[in-house]
């Protein structure tokens, strides 16, 4: 009798790298919708996706888990928050005190996935 190991079942995220930068694309739009000045993307923030990467290379499973798991979280709420401003948007309501409240949770998200990534 021989023996296989079982397939991995966790589902691919993608590069953790690309998935903090499309949150932070997320971010950049929200907060332009919050009416907030927003900066054009740095190459520090292209540095930032590669360190990321690399740092999740070199992670404990445990710690890319916890990482998969609040950097999936986060794009679903974030996704929700986007189509409600969305929807705001097209009742002709302010979305802009929405938008900031969103802006500021995925920035705080946005830092504990980096928090995560370097313990």
């Amino acid at each position: 009798m021989s023996y296989q190991s079982a397939p991995s079942s966790a589902p691919d995220h993608g590069d953790p790298g690309e998935q903090v930068a499309q949150l932070r694309h997320v971010l950049t739009l929200v907060e332009e919708i919050a009416g907030r000045t927003v900066n054009a993307p740095k190459d520090a923030d292209l540095d930032e996706a590669a360190r990321i990467s690399a740092l999740y290379a070199s992670a404990l499973p445990i710690v890319q888990r916890r990482f998969d798991a609040f950097a999936a979280e986060t794009a679903i709420w974030a996704s929700a928050g986007v189509k409600a401003l969305l929807a705001l948007q097209d009742r002709n309501r302010a979305p802009e005190p929405a938008a900031a409240r969103l802006a500021d949770a995925l920035a705080k998200a946005l830092k504990r996935l980096v928090t995560i990534i370097r313990a």
